[in-house]
């Protein structure tokens, strides 16, 4: 049997480097074609990594809580007896992939850059625990109860003081976390907070992202009473998912992308590649930054499945438990900041992709109708173009069927 090269795999278009968690198998295991091998931390999610071969686990050269550029040799997997001395040979020059494992070519680890030094409480006064309840998130809970960390003695460097993973990290290893709302020190002028995995990655593509990318905007205004009361409808079903007013605009865009394919589409070097499948990038906003899960084959998808696995999606994300395949691959992508009472944005779109929508709140406002003066239910879509990919009207004509399509809800059924 063929020796296989196991390699720190690219799980993301923007990874770099991974970090392995922890090794599910131990040298000595057996091991058969796709078994999860070990847990990597990538700049978005923690991944399960799995085995593209069989037999026994021989050799682990990177370590648990070790990170490792994409393409680097970090185990090796080989029947007893068989020679892998070739193999380990090869591992400091960070050899490509073996047989069934990836092929990415090893990148060079970035030197870290030098972190200013954590302020510190005066010495001698302990932390004391605070009282009520303590705002963090739930991986942060996790990963405390699992450390015997107590949340009450953290100071949280999410929003709002919110504690994330980063700070019950720190905490366990023994360093200072990076302090949200703590009062300076007498004649501490400022910090520096070194960036997440996650802040670092969009900190990199952001500006690949805006500069070269040259984005117009297109903005329409949404009534939202037949749609608002088709989901009260909906979700006072028994048995019947909720469905969420995201998921209702994920649908339309679904629907209207099957319309104007011209803006389901990327520029791909000299030409331009248009897509007939939807993929849909479904941003989430966690603690650290914002992530895209994709939802695949949304066109295919009815609102209940929509409402269903968006929902799923969204909570992995959270938990950072998102599979390889879900972190890329999106077409088209949806922003929605309706929840913390946003009237209207511009997204930046994400390459290679050709447009993300953004979604504001739903307010009511005076209105006027051949009835007169009224009230109803508004909600602000911008759609932020490529305009090397389409143009004013090709996204305007498809921001026209979202429109109908949220104001014929009934449509989003069919």
């Amino acid at each position: 049997m063929a020796v296989t090269k196991v390699v720190m795999p690219k799980l993301s278009e923007a990874m770099e480097s991974g970090k392995i968690i922890k090794w599910l198998k131990q040298e000595g295991d057996r091991v058969a074609g796709g078994d999860i091998l070990a847990e990597v931390e990538t700049d978005k999610a923690d991944v399960e990594m799995e085995a593209f071969g069989g037999g026994v686990l021989r050799k682990i050269l990177v370590s648990a809580g070790e990170k490792a550029p994409v393409g680097t040799l970090i185990a090796v997997i080989a029947e007893t007896g068989e020679d892998i001395s070739t193999v380990l040979a090869t591992a400091g020059a960070g050899a490509g992939a073996g047989s069934g494992a990836q092929t990415t070519p090893p990148r060079p680890e970035p030197a870290p850059a030098p972190v200013a030094a954590p302020v510190v409480p005066a010495v001698g006064v302990a932390p004391m625990p605070r009282a009520g309840r303590v705002k963090a998130s739930p991986l942060a809970r996790k990963i405390a109860a699992q450390a015997g960390v107590d949340l009450r003695l953290l100071q949280g460097s999410g929003p709002g003081g919110r504690i994330v993973r980063r700070d019950v990290e720190a905490a366990r290893t023994g360093a200072a976390a990076a302090p949200a709302l703590v009062p300076a020190a007498p004649g501490v002028e400022f910090e520096d907070v070194p960036l997440s995995p996650m802040r670092a990655a969009i900190a990199k593509r952001m500006p690949l992202a805006k500069a070269p990318v040259p984005h117009f905007y297109v903005t329409s205004e949404v009534a939202m009473d037949r749609a608002w009361e088709l989901r009260e409808e909906l979700n006072r079903l028994e048995g019947q998912p909720k469905i969420s007013l995201n998921d209702l605009v994920v649908r339309a865009c679904a629907l209207a992308l099957l319309r104007h394919p011209g803006v389901n589409a990327s520029l791909q070097g000299e030409a331009i590649r248009v897509f007939h499948r939807v993929h849909m990038g479904i941003a989430v906003a966690l603690d650290e930054g914002l992530i895209t899960p994709v939802l695949r084959d949304c066109h295919a998808r009815s609102l209940a499945q929509i409402a269903v696995e968006s929902r799923d999606l969204a909570e992995r994300a959270r938990a950072r438990k998102l599979r390889a395949q879900e972190l890329s691959g999106a077409t088209f992508s949806i922003s929605n900041l309706g929840m913390y009472d946003v009237a209207e944005f511009s997204a930046i779109i994400n390459p290679p992709e050709g447009a993300i929508l953004a979604v504001g709140s739903v307010r009511q406002v005076p209105v006027v109708t051949d009835a007169g003066l009224g009230v109803g239910r508004r909600m602000a879509l911008t759609l932020s173009c490529d305009h090397r990919v389409m143009d004013g009207a090709m996204g305007a004509r498809f921001l026209q069927d979202v429109k109908r399509l949220l104001e014929e809800p009934l449509r989003l059924l069919v």
